[in-house]
């Protein structure tokens, strides 16, 4: 059964950091690439980052460049979002997502192509 897992959530004061993690089980995501993203309440879902599952090159927004890293770990079968400088316009549920082939990330961090998400974990920016 595939399934994806988003951990590392919270509540954190403005310029933290948090760690996220999306943890697959039942299939190896090496294949795959791994996209990020998050809703506010009452917006859209949009994206933040992702990464490519054959060369690993990562992409970003504008909002989560030089502040977000995205990487993976291959024998956790985990891929990780590193924030830091969290701003409260941060706040967000945050989701991870995969999909093949790997052009669907791509610099525009659509949600296009996207076929199984994890249920979502909430970040809190406030003081």
């Amino acid at each position: 059964q595939v399934q994806l897992v988003e951990s590392g959530g919270g509540l954190v004061q403005p310029g933290g950091s948090l760690r996220l993690s999306c943890a697959a089980s039942g299939f190896s995501l090496e294949r795959y690439a791994v996209g990020w993203f998050r809703q506010a309440p009452g917006k859209e879902r949009e994206g933040v980052s992702c990464i490519r599952g054959s060369e690993q090159t990562t992409y970003y927004t504008h909002s989560a460049k030089g502040r977000f890293s995205v990487s993976r770990d291959y024998a956790k079968n985990t891929v990780y979002l590193q924030m830091n400088s969290l701003k409260p316009e941060d706040t967000a549920a945050y989701y991870c997502a995969i999909t093949t082939p790997d052009y669907y990330c791509s610099a525009s961090v659509s949600l296009s192509g996207y076929r199984y998400w994890g249920q979502g974990t909430q970040v809190t920016v406030s003081s």
